[in-house]
């Protein structure tokens, strides 16, 4: 890896550089997506088979798109028991978070007659995306499923690509049971996140859309935000790790690694106050690298978005982490509790060596849909907030209105809004006669 002095200027570049792989910078792409979701609003199910065909070369109809029961137990049949007993084990951890995020109406009364209050709803509908083609991810369904499920949505549908056999993976499936998933559609891409935005005769109509997925899947969300809530517009994955001379570099390489691996659009990212512990991780990166399989895509990653800043102190090195926001952050150094209290941003903080990335990308329990190209800074990981609208309540009696009434005359006779204010004086109009 690329090992660079942290200055001004290379946080700069880098920034830069890393949001090139924002999926706002792919508007060639954006032609094509636009084309698939409304042919898909127009010719609904149709369309739908249409592009399964073309881009997943499966035979899909209205006979088979909907995952039946066999389907799901044959899965079972064909999933190893101790991957099922980890499912089931990361299912509890991932429901028992998510159970602490929950909330409650609320209602405040006072003598005065005036009450007021939020009433806290659940989604009623929500449609899950989950990546297929040449990858499989049941986390992915546990993680989007799970906090919908805690938060009451009525109706949970999942959309997933099948294989050209028209199957949909074991685990996929397995994960989704176990989840409490609803209905699982056959069906990938732009098109699938179309059919659940505006409905086909198949697939229903969701309010809101969640998932990961490719740059076509991500631009589609982008496209149908307005008609349907979505939860984020992701980006490649990113890992930022920060450390001092405690760190352990084989470590740190590993943990790195372990984004770079995702795709040749990953970010990799070290940054550390010993310029000894820089060479010593590079050199573990380039040892681990050769011999991992995916081995060509974690260079590509790495060769593009990978690098290795040495800071003149903690401080600046704290400062860059915040500069770049980056979607996992860990902290390796001598009293990491102490420096996470000042990390503001970041999409999920690992405090202390043996808190790698996978443990929250699998297991642990918070949620692993995170902000990614610097979002962090103003958006949060997918929580049971996602799957709930809150709806304000106003109650006032005329005992409680009376004194206050004037008050707001005038403020809408300030804004000219004349009908405004006559909604209010209207009610105390025979003490003004």
């Amino acid at each position: 890896m690329r090992i660079l002095k942290l200055t001004p200027e290379t946080k700069d570049n880098i920034l830069e550089d890393l949001l090139k792989r924002s999926p706002n910078s792919y508007g060639e792409f954006e032609g094509k997506v636009n084309d698939i979701i409304e042919e898909v609003r127009a010719k609904r199910d149709e369309a739908v088979f249409h592009f399964t065909k073309k881009f997943d070369g499966a035979d899909i109809d209205a006979s088979n798109i909907l995952v039946t029961e066999e389907e799901i137990q044959e899965a079972y049949e064909l999933v190893d028991e101790k991957l099922l007993g980890v499912i089931r084990k990361a299912l509890v951890n991932i429901r028992e978070y998510h159970e602490k995020q929950c909330q409650r109406s609320w209602f405040d009364s006072k003598d005065n007659g005036v009450i007021l209050g939020q009433k806290v709803t659940p989604l009623r509908r929500v449609g899950v995306y989950v990546p297929g083609g040449k990858a499989v991810y049941p986390s992915s369904v546990l993680m989007n499923v799970l906090p919908a499920k805690v938060a009451g949505v009525d109706e949970i549908i999942m959309t997933t690509p099948p294989g050209k056999d028209g199957k949909v993976f074991p685990s996929t499936l397995v994960a989704a049971k176990e989840a409490g998933v609803d209905k699982i559609y056959k069906a990938g891409g732009a098109q699938a996140i179309a059919a659940l935005a505006f409905g086909t005769e198949s697939v229903p109509k969701v309010d809101k859309i969640v998932g990961p997925g490719n740059i076509y899947v991500a631009l589609a969300k982008k496209a149908v935000f307005g008609y349907v809530s979505i939860d984020s517009i992701a980006g490649p994955s990113e890992i930022l790790v920060l450390a001092d001379e405690s760190a352990n570099p084989r470590f740190a390489a590993a943990d790195l690694l372990s984004q770079a691996e995702h795709d040749e659009m990953a970010s990799a990212i070290l940054i550390t106050t010993s310029e000894a512990l820089a060479k010593e991780v590079s050199k573990e990166v380039e040892a681990f690298t050769a011999q991992l399989s995916r081995k060509e895509i974690i260079q590509k990653s790495l060769d593009n978005y990978g690098y290795i800043l040495v800071a003149d102190t903690m401080a600046d090195a704290i400062d860059a982490v915040n500069e770049i926001a980056s979607e996992h952050m860990e902290i390796m150094t001598k009293n990491p509790f102490e420096i996470m209290t000042k990390i503001r941003n970041a999409g999920a903080i690992f405090v202390g060596e043996y808190s790698s990335e996978p443990l929250g990308d699998y297991f642990a329990g918070p949620n692993h849909v995170l902000p990614t190209n610097g979002t962090a800074k103003f958006f949060s990981a997918l929580s049971v907030d996602d799957f709930i609208k809150k709806s304000s309540i106003i109650s006032y009696s005329r005992e409680a209105l009376e004194p206050v009434y004037k008050d707001i005359v005038q403020f809408a006779e300030c804004e000219k809004l004349t009908a405004h204010a006559n909604s209010i004086r209207v009610r105390f109009e025979d003490e003004e006669a």
